[in-house]
């Protein structure tokens, strides 16, 4: 049930039909894994301690840098030295003390995410290289997980949601299978803060909508952010039967 002090915290969601109290109820009794508590999972973890999600788990070995600050919001001048995780429970436990904060300080490895990703109903993969995002989505398909997946660099952002529980959903190697032989990181190629704010918003909507169970989710599509010109574009995306991933989880 939801206290009177719930009822109110949240009653501008409440409000909506698509949510309403038993929405808001499944969003209490909801475990999520944010994975990276930086430019993306910032406004991830904001978002969603404000709406009252249940218990958040926060994952994330660096430390806050003064780099940081243009563009993760979550931090502030005070937390710089501080490991990220720490300086964002503070700040989410003084926004939503309702919400129950799990820490994951260290590097999670193979076995650490599996079990990371099997103590939670949904993740969303905050981070910023390649390597990181294959074993997250590995572990997400292995375990039948949804993952909301963003991404933010330079001037240009892109945001899917797959879900292993469907069929006809691809996984994250379907479609970045092999990499990019390229492959920057904000610290080398620079990136502007609100496209961050920006896809890690609709990160967060995305994880809303299948917590609670409304609207229609990024499945099978990919949503591509135009920063320079403020075009959005949306593409298609297929599962590969073939996956090494998730081909057999399909089978």
């Amino acid at each position: 049930m939801l206290s009177d002090e719930e009822l109110l915290r949240y009653s501008r969601q409440i409000l909506l039909p698509q949510i309403d109290v038993d929405g808001q109820l499944r969003l209490k009794a909801a475990r999520v894994l944010i994975v990276g508590v930086g430019g993306l999972g910032s406004p991830v973890a904001l978002y969603l301690a404000a709406a009252g999600v249940g218990e958040l788990h926060l994952a994330d070995f660096d430390s806050v840098d003064l780099t940081n600050l243009q563009r993760q919001i979550i931090h502030d001048s005070h937390g710089v030295g501080q490991l990220k995780v720490d300086s964002a429970m503070a700040r989410l436990a003084a926004l939503n003390p309702e919400v129950r904060l799990v820490p994951h300080r260290a590097a999670l490895d193979v076995d650490s995410l599996a079990e990371a990703v099997a103590a939670v109903d949904l993740v969303l993969d905050c981070t910023d290289n390649f390597g990181t995002r294959e074993a997250v989505n590995a572990a997400c398909v292995a375990a039948r997980k949804p993952l909301v997946s963003g991404a933010a660099i330079r001037l240009e952002g892109q945001l899917s949601v797959f879900d292993p529980r469907r069929d006809d959903s691809p996984c994250y190697h379907c479609l970045y299978g092999h990499g990019s032989e390229a492959e920057l990181t904000c610290s080398e190629a620079g990136v502007v803060g609100p496209l961050v704010g920006l896809v890690g918003s609709l990160q967060a909507l995305e994880a809303l909508k299948l917590l609670a169970g409304f609207g229609e989710p990024l499945v099978g599509r990919l949503l591509l952010v135009d920063a320079l010109g403020g075009r959005f574009r949306e593409l298609r995306v297929k599962r590969d039967p073939g996956c090494s991933v998730c081909g057999n989880a399909h089978a």
